[in-house]
């Protein structure tokens, strides 16, 4: 079971903004950091869930089934804090 107080924040900000473009590099300009970085931290947070966000093939990225049940779970949570900072 994943312990939601141990989700790293900046991992999952890159997730999002990943899926959100469906593109590494699209999400490395929102965030202001490379590529790379994006890469890692998406890496590290399939690690850390212990199953793949995205399939990876042909520099195409596309969600899996959890990455897209996810995303819209991030989605709504980023949403509520949003609004509740407001």
């Amino acid at each position: 079971m994943v312990k939601l107080a141990n989700l790293p924040l900046n991992a999952m900000r890159a997730f999002t903004a990943a899926a959100s473009h469906t593109s590494l590099a699209e999400a490395a300009d929102e965030l202001n950091v490379t590529q790379g970085a994006v890469s890692r931290q998406i890496k590290a947070l399939e690690e850390h869930l212990g199953f793949p966000l995205f399939d990876r093939r042909q520099r195409r990225l596309t969600l899996t089934r959890k990455g897209e049940m996810l995303m819209t779970a991030f989605q709504d949570g980023f949403g509520q804090l949003t609004q509740a900072m407001q």
